[in-house]
């Protein structure tokens, strides 16, 4: 009697182009997968795989199956979601985060599935967001908050919440109490985002002016370390206001008022077209209502500032 075990083991295979693949996504071992692919193909009388060449490809029976095979895994997880209670959402979900998120609203969403879904494990993974996006890409994480929204073909796209990008300084170099010209920001070395991402091009934009010098442009992947210099008077910060909330107040840092204007970031929950998304879905649209909340609250503390 076919069982879904290996059926979800079939399409994982499949999708992944390989056992070592599948056996990651299904956190178990390569032998493991071949046992239930062997299984399902004497179940079903008929090779569904075909094992050579080092990327495990469908039969054309195979591929049939592959139609049924994503209706079931679809239909299993819809059912669950919506007779089972919470705590039959159970396994591991690789969840692929922009430190921006860390240092905001992380917490809360992390508290908020130990609640509501205890069944559920979370690996998060902190880097940058073309780092997460090719990883999610490769399907070594289920679900990314990143910088978005993704174009890649299959990507599903929900908007997380936008963040207004700041100027901070430390009081130290005296750049508070009036308008800054983009000449006088241009005098001290500008902390931003890491090369390769885009808040990184946007800064380096804005002050590529002809009347403006050439700007010393640091960056780093830690925004712990960004607000770390920017603390210490090393240069200015150009990052987003709500993560350097506690710095704004208690004055270790100021938002600086000039008329250059960047855009917000744009953070969304991104995730790959698949039959067993349910999961994802709901810790996307979990993520969704907790930034949301996380901006009502800090919009008006950092409206004083």
């Amino acid at each position: 009697m076919l069982d879904f075990r290996s059926i979800e083991t079939f399409l994982w295979v499949v999708k992944l182009g390989s056992f070592r693949g599948a056996a990651a996504r299904l956190n178990t071992t390569q032998p493991a997968i071949s046992q239930r692919i062997a299984q399902l193909e004497r179940e079903m009388g008929v090779k569904l795989l075909n094992r050579d060449h080092r990327v495990a490809s469908p039969t054309p029976s195979g591929r049939q199956m592959m139609v049924y095979a994503e209706k079931l895994i679809g239909l299993r997880a819809q059912m669950m979601a919506e007779i089972g209670d919470r705590s039959a959402m159970r396994g591991v979900m690789r969840l692929g985060v922009a430190e921006t998120i860390v240092h905001t609203w992380l917490p809360r969403l992390v508290k908020s599935v130990n609640e509501i879904y205890p069944n559920l494990s979370l690996e998060i993974e902190v880097d940058i967001t073309p780092n997460l996006t090719a990883r999610l890409l490769a399907q070594e994480i289920e679900l990314a908050f990143v910088v978005g929204p993704l174009s890649a073909s299959g990507v599903h796209n929900r908007v997380l919440a936008d963040y207004p990008i700041g100027f901070l300084a430390s009081p130290s170099l005296g750049l508070g109490k009036g308008p800054v010209t983009p000449a006088e920001l241009a005098r001290f070395p500008i902390i931003t985002f890491p090369r390769k991402t885009k808040p990184y091009e946007v800064v380096r934009e804005v002050f590529d002016r002809p009347e403006l010098p050439p700007i010393r442009l640091h960056a780093s992947a830690s925004l712990a370390t960004v607000i770390h210099m920017a603390v210490e008077g090393l240069g200015i910060a150009v990052i987003p206001d709500a993560i350097v909330e506690n710095e704004l107040a208690d004055g270790r840092l100021q938002l600086l008022d000039t008329d250059l204007a960047i855009a917000p970031l744009t953070f969304t929950a991104s995730w790959l077209a698949s039959p067993d998304v349910v999961a994802v879905e709901r810790v996307a649209e979990l993520a969704r209502q907790i930034a949301q909340r996380s901006l009502a609250v800090d919009a008006p503390a950092l409206a004083g500032h």
